[in-house]
């Protein structure tokens, strides 16, 4: 999921919205500050990404 260009579903193309590379970016921000990021999903209520940055300093 943290891939870049990953789908979820085969059937979502770029007219439906994303381009594949936001949680990329978004876990290269937080490895580059010595952090985590995690996906919490409950089916039916959507998903949450807790990010953890430990260094704000690069």
């Amino acid at each position: 999921m943290f891939e870049r260009f990953y789908r979820v579903n085969s059937d979502r193309s770029r007219s439906t919205g994303g381009s594949g590379l936001e949680l990329s970016i978004a876990m290269a921000i937080a490895q580059m500050h010595l952090g985590t990021i995690q996906v919490q999903s409950q089916l039916g209520h959507g998903s949450t990404f807790p990010v953890k940055l430990l260094n704000s300093q690069c």
